[in-house]
């Protein structure tokens, strides 16, 4: 039951549209179920440091990433057998 609210507060609270160039609705993290492994189909960092940072944590295309839970505006992710609390902007960046 506390999962299932988590869930849907998550989803209400974090989700945005992030459109693709072909104009196709791209899913990132913050679309993301809790709990659910996804494959990482690409980075959409707006900065280069972000996508170096979010490499040197393991997070890059063809990698599993689950969200493990929602803090605040921070996001919990499991990657590579180690759990990372990142922002909502780094969350917004990795495409599933």
């Amino acid at each position: 039951m506390e999962l299932a609210i988590a869930n849907k507060l998550f989803k209400g609270r974090l989700k945005r549209e992030s459109t693709m160039e072909q104009g196709t609705k791209a899913l990132n993290l913050t679309d993301a179920d809790l709990n659910t492994p996804y494959i990482v189909k690409g980075i959409n960092a707006r900065e280069e440091g972000m996508k170096e940072f979010l490499f040197t944590l393991g997070c890059y295309e063809g990698e599993k990433v689950t969200v493990i839970s929602v803090l605040a505006q921070n996001v919990v992710i499991h990657v590579k057998d180690a759990r990372y609390s990142i922002d909502e902007d780094l969350a917004r960046a990795i495409l599933i």
